[in-house]
């Protein structure tokens, strides 16, 4: 059985908030579908910061339902960063 855990944002964010501390990342699990659940986020927020995977289901896609959702549903600027390997 293929393990569905991923690293965090948590994770991924280690190390470079020495490097920017003006800035306050928010990280926080929780059930839900992920469109919705940003977009609620966004409601009090200044602006959010969504990641690619590359994992799509066509070839080629440049964006996922969530990177794509996302700006349509938010209350805030979003900014939608390419994952490594697709820059």
């Amino acid at each position: 059985m293929r393990s569905r855990w991923r690293p965090s944002g948590r994770c991924r964010t280690a190390g470079r908030s020495a490097a920017h501390p003006e800035v306050a990342p928010h990280h926080e699990v929780v059930p839900g579908h992920p469109v919705q659940l940003l977009a609620k986020a966004s409601e009090h927020a200044l602006g959010l910061v969504v990641g690619t995977r590359g994992r799509g289901g066509f070839t080629g896609m440049p964006l996922g339902s969530v990177s794509q959702g996302v700006p349509h549903h938010a209350r805030c600027p979003v900014i939608t960063v390419p994952h490594a390997h697709d820059q």
